[in-house]
C-alpha cells in the first residue's frame, strides 16, 4: 500500500508539475500521446492476459512457462503486423516529429510491463507488482520533476520520454527477474500454436469489450482537440489525470486484492463468500469516491492558482463533470469482477460496446449546443450505462443462483 501510495502520489504531482512547466499545447501532445500508446496496447496483446490469467492458476508450475511463451509468441507476431499501420498513422496525426520517434520504444515497454504486472498481480505477487509498478510509473516522474523545477533545458517532451523509457526499461529488467526467480517450467516446450489460437477465440470477445471501453478514453481526447484545439486538451489532460488518480487508488489498495480472491471463491464454489466480498468492495469504492472527490474538488483551486496559466483556470468547470464519470466507472468495477470471477462474460462485452455507441451518441448531439463541455457528458453517460448493464446483471445472476431447482420426476 505505502508503494502503491507512492506511486500514485507521485503521478498526482507529476502531472501538476508538467503543466506548470510546459505549455498546454504540450501537455496536450503528451495527453494524446499516452492514450494512443494506452490503446495500441490492446492491438498487440489482444487482451490475450484475460485468457492468460484463468489458464496459468490451473497450471502446474513446471508448464506455466510454455503458456507465457505462446503469449509472447502472439505478441511478435502482432508487432509485425501492427507496424505498417501505426507508421502511416503516425505520419497523419500530427504529431510533432521528434515525439513519434519514442512511440515504439514506450510501447513495447509498456505492454511487456503492463503484461508483467497483471501475471505477478494473478498469482498473489501483489508487493513484488507493486515495486515494478513503482519503477515503471513513479520513480522516472520524481526525478522528471526534480529536472524540471532546477534546470529550464528539461522543460520539454523529450526529457519526459527519454526518462519514462528509462524507467520502463528497468521496470522490464526487474520483471523478467522476478518471472526467472519462479522457476517455472515449459519454456524450452514448443509454442502450442493450437492453445494460442483458443485464446484468441477466447479473449476476442473481451477485446472488443476492451476496445470499445478504451475507444472512449481516446476518442474523447481526438474529439476535444477537434472542438477545442489542443491547448483545450492539455486542459482536459490535466483536469482528467487528477479524476483518474481515483481508480489508479482503487486498482492499488482494493480492485488488485479483491479479484484473484473472487476467483478463488467461484472455483471453490464458496458463493456466500463471493457474495460478502463484492459487497465489501461496493461499499470501499463508495467510501474511497467520496472522499476522494470532496478532498481534491477542495484542493484543485489551490493547484491551479498554483500553476497560474489562465487556460487551466478557466477549464475547471469541467472537474466535477470528470470526477463524476470516474465515480461512476470506480462503482461499475464491482459487478464487473464478479461476473468475471464467474466467467459471465457477455455482460461485460454488452456493456463495454453499448458504452461506446452512447459516448459517440451523446457526444454528437451535444457538441453544437455545449461544444467542449460535451465530452465530459458523454463520458458521463457512457459509463452511467455500463454501471446499470453491469449491476443488473449481477443482479439477475445472483436470482437465478437462489432460485430452487426443480426435483427430479419420478416415474
Amino acid at each position: 500500500m505505502s508503494l502503491r501510495s507512492g506511486t500514485l502520489g507521485t503521478r498526482f504531482l507529476f502531472i501538476f508539475f508538467l503543466a506548470k512547466y510546459l505549455n498546454p499545447a504540450s501537455v496536450g501532445y503528451y495527453g494524446l500521446f499516452t492514450a494512443t500508446v494506452g490503446y495500441c496496447i490492446y492491438f498487440v496483446g489482444l487482451d490475450f492476459y484475460t485468457y492468460v490469467t484463468r489458464e496459468i492458476l490451473k497450471t502446474p508450475n513446471d508448464q506455466r512457462g510454455r503458456l507465457l511463451k505462446g503469449q509472447a509468441a502472439l505478441s511478435g507476431v502482432l508487432y509485425l503486423a501492427l507496424l505498417p499501420v501505426a507508421l502511416v498513422f503516425l505520419n497523419q496525426a500530427g504529431w510533432p516529429e521528434h515525439l513519434a520517434w519514442w512511440f515504439f520504444p514506450i510501447l513495447l515497454l509498456e505492454h511487456f510491463n503492463q503484461e508483467m504486472s497483471r501475471l505477478l498481480v494473478a498469482l498473489s505477487e501483489q508487493i513484488t507488482a507493486s515495486i515494478i509498478l513503482f519503477v515503471r510509473q513513479g520513480s522516472w516522474a520524481i526525478v522528471i520533476i526534480a529536472l524540471m523545477t532546477w534546470d529550464s533545458s528539461a522543460r520539454n517532451l523529450d526529457a519526459v520520454m527519454a526518462l519514462w523509457a528509462c524507467a520502463g526499461t528497468a521496470a522490464a529488467v526487474l520483471g523478467a527477474w522476478t518471472l526467472q526467480r519462479m522457476h517455472m517450467g515449459g519454456w524450452r516446450e514448443p509454442t502450442d500454436w493450437r492453445w494460442v489460437k483458443k485464446g484468441i477465440t477466447v479473449s476476442a470477445a473481451f477485446l472488443a469489450a476492451t476496445l470499445a471501453l478504451r475507444g472512449v478514453q481516446t476518442l474523447d481526447r481526438y474529439w476535444l482537440e477537434a472542438l477545442g484545439g489542443i491547448e483545450m486538451v492539455g486542459a482536459y489532460v490535466l483536469l482528467f489525470g487528477v479524476a483518474s488518480t481515483l481508480m489508479v487508488f482503487l486498482d492499488a489498495g482494493v480492485f488488485a486484492y479483491t479479484y484473484p480472491a473472487l476467483i478463488k471463491h467461484h472455483h471453490n464454489q464458496e458463493r456466500n463468500a463471493a457474495r460478502t466480498k463484492v459487497r465489501q468492495m461496493s461499499l470501499q469504492t463508495l467510501a474511497f469516491s467520496v472522499m476522494f472527490g470532496v478532498a481534491s474538488w477542495l484542493i484543485l483551486p489551490y493547484l491551479l492558482n498554483w500553476i497560474g496559466n489562465p487556460i487551466y483556470q478557466n477549464a475547471a468547470g469541467l472537474y466535477p463533470w470528470l470526477m463524476l464519470a470516474m465515480v461512476l466507472n470506480a462503482l461499475g468495477m464491482a459487478p464487473h469482477y464478479a461476473l468475471y470471477a464467474q466467467g459471465y462474460d457477455k455482460p461485460l462485452i454488452y456493456s463495454h460496446i453499448a458504452a461506446l455507441l452512447s459516448f459517440v451518441c451523446t457526444t454528437w448531439a451535444l457538441s453544437g449546443r455545449f461544444q467542449a463541455m460535451a465530452v465530459p457528458l458523454g463520458l458521463n453517460i457512457s459509463f452511467a450505462v455500463i454501471l446499470v448493464w453491469k449491476t443488473l446483471a449481477y443482479w439477475q445472476l445472483n436470482m437465478a443462483a437462489h432460485q430452487p431447482k426443480p426435483m427430479p420426476r419420478t416415474v
